[in-house]
């Protein structure tokens, strides 16, 4: 594959995205900081990928999708975060990807995984700087182009769609009804990382329904979980845990199906 044909890929434009909110985000700020945390994700999730893809005696090819993880990872977290945290989400991260599979494919959305455990276990801050949430509103007009340009190029709308509509429609009766702290997931910064985590996170391939009527369902389950998570305990985990539970919903989906359909293919052999 010529450098032409992979910059027109899903994930060639996923990493021109993400790397192109990182220098806005990072110029914007005038702190460094947070590239040197976007190299070691990004090394440290490529280094990980090969190693667990040479063990596994797989094919060898370009770590993007590991590379993907790993600025996904440093664009969320805080860029204050201590190097060895950065690496240790990183780790976990590519470690479910290779370890939590079925027909070779990932269940859970590495990112999503990792940055959970990283909470659990380190109790990290997650800024979701590289979501613009700290720079002027204007710049949410950069993160909708670009999520827009993913989002076509992977056929995810409607769960793009079902997820914001179900999410904000939540909060905002939540907020009437004085639910939790349900009115400030509509301002600044959460705004921007439910739009990041919309068109970046919940729109991986390997993780979510090909098929829009469960593309659909998929969207809205999220957007409840996550809801009624941050409803009940606030934090930083409820988008996570809202995908986790979405992913463990589209393995369990495929599990009958794969037998009937693998029942029918072996009948039809000895037939």
């Amino acid at each position: 594959m010529t450098a032409n044909q992979w910059i027109k890929t899903p994930k060639g434009y996923v990493i021109i995205s993400l790397v192109a909110f990182l220098l806005l985000a990072t110029i914007w700020s005038l702190d460094i900081r947070g590239i040197y945390n976007s190299i070691l994700a990004v090394g440290v999730s490529s280094a990980v990928d090969i190693l667990c893809s040479h063990n596994a005696k797989k094919k060898r090819t370009l770590p993007d999708s590991a590379v993907i993880t790993g600025l996904i990872i440093a664009l969320i977290l805080s860029a204050a975060t201590s190097w060895y945290i950065v690496a240790a989400t990183s780790i976990m991260a590519i470690l479910s990807k290779h370890i939590l599979v079925h027909k070779k494919k990932p269940i859970f959305n590495p990112a999503a995984f990792g940055l959970l455990l990283s909470i659990l276990f380190f109790r990290t801050g997650q800024s979701w700087w590289g979501a613009f949430g700290d720079l002027p509103s204007w710049t949410v007009v950069c993160l909708l182009a670009g999520g827009y340009m993913v989002t076509n190029r992977v056929n995810k709308f409607p769960q793009v769609f079902s997820f914001l509509g179900t999410y904000f429609i939540l909060l905002l009766i939540m907020g009437v009804f004085n639910v939790g702290d349900a009115s400030d997931a509509l301002r600044s910064p959460f705004i921007n990382a439910s739009i990041f985590f919309a068109l970046f996170m919940l729109t991986d391939p390997p993780t979510s329904p090909a098929k829009d009527k469960d593309q659909v369902i998929f969207g809205i389950l999220i957007a409840i979980v996550g809801a009624v998570v941050y409803g009940l305990f606030g934090g930083l985990m409820y988008l996570f845990i809202g995908l986790l539970i979405g992913n463990l919903y589209h393995f369990l989906k495929k599990r009958p199906y794969l037998r009937t359909s693998n029942l029918q293919e072996r009948r039809y052999q000895k037939a």
